[in-house]
């Protein structure tokens, strides 16, 4: 008997390694890709029956992952995972064949309970609660964003972002909203 086949796509590799044994040990054969290249490599060699894919990636992006993973491998039932959670990304996976759309943090669990079809249509079937981010959150989140970035240099991060660095110390210095 063969175990089920899943492509795990994520360009953080703490989060591949971490769901990479989650998903082994709940009895999937993972093949892991940290971009788009991996990615599409491992699918035209596996063809997985499911795929677990991160929305934003260095290079192409997980929905053009997406979409070229359902030409290399049609019957492969693809969620889209991702920290930036936005309404027009999930229409957009939908609209390209994501059986699926899940925002991090999410644990293994989670992510393999988005492949139920019938979770799947009573999320279709339900009304979306959009609840947008507060200023303070998407100012958190982009500062975050740049000074990772950046590499932690707090210099470049403000120049990027054009704030003087004191400023930029100080609004790392508060607590996340």
């Amino acid at each position: 008997m063969t175990r089920p086949t899943l492509l795990l796509v994520d360009d953080d590799d703490t989060l591949r390694n971490r769901l990479t044994r989650a998903f082994s040990a709940r009895g999937y054969d993972v093949y892991a890709a940290a971009n788009y290249e991996e990615a599409i490599s491992q699918a035209i060699e596996a063809k997985p029956e499911r795929a677990v894919l991160d929305l934003k990636m260095p290079g192409r992006s997980g929905l053009d992952l997406l979409r070229d993973l359902r030409e290399v491998s049609p019957t492969t039932k693809a969620v889209l995972l991702t920290g930036y959670g936005s309404i027009s990304n999930a229409v957009e996976a939908i609209r390209l064949g994501a059986v699926n759309y899940v925002t991090k943090p999410a644990d293994a669990d989670e992510i393999l309970a988005a492949f139920d079809e019938k979770a799947a249509e009573d999320l279709a079937a339900s009304p979306i609660e959009y609840q947008p981010q507060s200023l303070a959150e998407a100012e958190w989140g982009h500062i975050h964003r740049v000074l990772d970035d950046c590499g932690g240099n707090l210099s470049e991060a403000a120049r990027l972002l054009g704030i003087p660095r004191r400023t930029l110390q100080r609004k790392l210095k508060k607590l996340a909203p």
